[in-house]
């Protein structure tokens, strides 16, 4: 399982615009094979700051999501949006070890 957590700073007038385009993505994203989970969470004290909680299957099927018409849609969509260029780092499970707890 690969877990990755995205950073995304959005310009104060397009925290809205972001949302939208970001839970189109979701809403397709969950749907992939190979996806665990992906989450969509906004910081409580900054309303700019976002992260995407994204957890695959596999090292493939994280890369497959980059594939996507749909992730390829929303990154070309939110691009000028963000106040820097979004952050993602890889996260390695350590517990639950069980697979069966993953979904």
């Amino acid at each position: 399982m690969i877990v990755t957590f995205v950073h995304v700073w959005v310009k104060e007038d397009r925290i809205n615009d972001f949302i939208q385009a970001t839970l189109s993505n979701h809403s397709k994203s969950v749907r992939e094979a190979g996806n665990l989970r992906f989450d969509v969470l906004q910081d409580s004290n900054d309303p700019a700051k976002f992260v995407l909680y994204e957890a695959y299957e596999s090292d493939a099927a994280a890369a497959d999501h980059k594939d996507t018409p749909h992730y390829l849609h929303w990154k070309e969509t939110v691009a000028d949006w963000m106040l820097k260029p979004r952050e993602g780092i890889k996260h390695r499970i350590i517990a639950p070890a069980d697979k069966s707890a993953w979904k």
